[in-house]
């Protein structure tokens, strides 16, 4: 009878474990979701696994292996989608796991990568009594002929005379093979190469340059390079952008410059060189001490009122920054018949000075 408990005993340790399993993940693993693969090269699949608590059947003091199956996480005995499995000699995919399946570390890098290579790819360990599949996690493997080209960031606004930084980086899919990147700059520089680990533990490789921005760049490219090494040759990309600056030089002109009387006609023009050029222009007008703002448009005509007298400047606006104009005098010439005789007042006739930068 003794016997008889201790098996019912040991049939309900079972069953809770069973059933404490049942409806969730018996493996939980975490990888990429997405790796994109130069062909000829290697890949490596930072992966890591957990098994809950609950699926006590789980022993990580017996060996275990790591299998990956591709297109469909249920095996169900199917070989046929068993691309590697680090128990065997001979696999459909040759690689490693380079990880410590002891400490849960699955990561594995595939060699020789064809297009062939290109699936949907789940992992699986086995050991026994233990078998599982993530079936809510996998990596898509995409295998192309080139690389992607490298991105290109800039840190900093782009203006005369301050340094900028430009920033490139390029996915490294093969640690061991990564890319080198190189510059093409308005100036000459040396930078380094540094291998990083992104948030989703893969590996890319970045440069970083810092230069002063000068009119002389005007319309120049900067272009980085990406060089992988793929067998005995090089596969290559790149990313070029073109410099831009913000308004400078920006001025105001009237014409005719000279006072004017009532009625006539006045054109004023704004100029300002930039790359790309600037298409936002502003008129302002100084009331009262204030500035008003009265037109938009590089070119602005006024037919004279007595109310038009007074200070004028332009502002020059791009995507990246503002610029004033100095300030221009509109004098209106006034006539007055006094029993003294006529009088010329001039309005206006401050001297030119730079208008003061408006707030946004």
């Amino acid at each position: 009878m003794a016997c008889s408990t201790d098996n019912m005993f040991l049939i309900g340790l079972f069953m809770s474990g069973v059933l404490a399993c049942f409806g969730q993940r018996h493996l939980i693993t975490t990888m990429p979701e997405k790796l994109d693969v130069l062909s000829g090269s290697c890949v490596q699949i930072p992966c890591a696994f957990d098994v809950p608590q609950d699926c006590s059947t789980f022993n990580s003091t017996i060996i275990t292996s790591g299998v990956w199956i591709k297109e469909s996480p249920y095996f169900g005995g199917r070989l046929n989608i068993v691309i590697f499995n680090s128990s065997k000699t001979y696999n459909t995919y040759q690689g490693k796991i380079t990880g410590n399946m002891s400490w849960k570390d699955c990561t594995t890098v595939f060699f020789n990568v064809t297009s062939s290579y290109t699936n949907i790819c789940f992992f699986r360990i086995e050991s026994r009594p233990f078998n599982a599949t993530d079936p809510e996690k996998s990596v898509h493997i995409v295998v192309r002929d080139l690389p992607l080209r490298p991105n290109i960031t800039v840190s900093g606004e782009m203006k005369e005379e301050r340094p900028v930084s430009f920033n490139c980086s390029a996915t490294a899919p093969c640690p061991k093979h990564s890319p080198k990147l190189t510059w093409t700059l308005p100036t000459l520089f040396t930078p380094e190469n540094q291998l990083q680990e992104n948030s989703d533990q893969t590996k890319s490789v970045l440069s970083m340059v810092t230069f002063t921005a000068s009119h002389l760049h005007h319309e120049k490219n900067i272009t980085c390079t990406a060089v992988y090494p793929v067998g005995t040759s090089n596969k290559t990309a790149e990313h070029s952008m073109t410099l831009l600056f913000s308004p400078k030089n920006t001025s105001a002109s009237l014409s005719p410059a000279d006072p004017v009387s009532v009625g006539s006609c006045v054109n004023l023009t704004c100029s300002s060189t930039a790359n790309p050029p600037v298409t936002n222009f502003t008129w302002f007008q100084i009331s009262g001490g204030k500035p008003t703002q009265v037109a938009s448009g590089q070119t602005y005509t006024i037919n004279v009122t007595v109310g038009d007298g007074g200070m004028y400047y332009c502002e020059a606006r791009d995507d990246h920054s503002i610029e004033n104009s100095m300030k221009v005098p509109l004098a209106i010439e006034a006539w007055v018949n006094s029993l003294f005789g006529t009088v010329h007042t001039n309005q206006a006739t401050a001297e030119e000075e730079p208008a003061e930068d408006q707030p946004e």
